[in-house]
């Protein structure tokens, strides 16, 4: 066999016995990511709702900014936490450089924009249509936000799913503010960079293996998700009375 087959040979077996140093990373890179993910997705949702229906003088400067952070590139967010949570940083004293916390802090950073704009522009979308009718019956900016946000819960949920990918994939800003420790800080993307440069194959090939799975997962959860509002907008369409319990 060659280096290449041999590699994926032990990388599967790695995976296969659950091997502690491989599913430590991997479990800790998912709790990173969910969490920052969690966090973000209750933020991005209300914000995003709320600029789907407020309008206000600044408002396109503000939408301009939040597409602008949709780009924007993990290695400066994680530049810019470091700073913050450094000795010297005005966030310092809580001591969350190089910390689960700190990682956790960083794809908060990068998921936020990504669920706000989404959010807003899919409830923006729905606001066109039917917006009029709740503001005739006095719902605000807020309450008709939260009702026009709840009627495409589906898709804001397709969207959460997309904010994970996002967090999970991610190498720059959790390599600079978890330091990449082993035992602590490790994730999957940060694990697959070192054992790369130091030669162990077999390793990064099965946490990158483990990577794509999750990614595969994600993807075929949107998928479903799609596939299931189809299939209940098609049920409410064929009601007699336009909706299904």
């Amino acid at each position: 066999m060659n280096t290449f087959t041999d590699s994926v040979v032990t990388a599967l077996n790695l995976i296969g016995s659950f091997d502690p140093a491989l599913w430590t990373v991997v479990l800790r890179s998912l709790a990173v990511s969910a969490t920052a993910c969690l966090l973000a997705y209750g933020l991005g949702v209300v914000l995003g709702a709320w600029l789907a229906v407020a309008r206000f003088s600044g408002r396109g400067a503000v939408l301009l900014g939040l597409n602008t952070l949709l780009a924007l590139p993990s290695v400066v967010v994680g530049l810019v936490v470091y700073l913050l949570l450094s000795r010297t940083g005005p966030l310092g004293f809580l001591g969350w450089l190089f910390s689960f916390k700190a990682m956790v802090l960083a794809q908060f950073i990068l998921v936020v924009p990504v669920v706000t704009a989404l959010t807003r522009q899919v409830v923006e979308d729905v606001e066109r249509q039917h917006g009029e009718q709740w503001a005739s019956l006095g719902a605000g900016p807020w309450l008709r936000g939260i009702l026009l946000a709840w009627d495409e819960r589906l898709a804001l949920m397709t969207i959460g799913v997309a904010a994970f990918g996002r967090a999970i994939s991610e190498v720059g800003a959790v390599m600079i503010v978890g330091g990449n420790i082993d035992g602590f800080t490790r994730v999957m993307t940060t694990a697959i960079a070192l054992e790369t440069s130091k030669g162990d194959l077999p390793l990064a090939l099965g946490l990158g293996l483990v990577l794509l799975s999750v990614v595969l997962l994600l993807n075929a959860a949107v998928a479903g998700l799609r596939r299931w509002g189809e299939k209940r907008q098609g049920s409410s369409v064929a009601s007699p009375k336009g909706w299904v319990a």
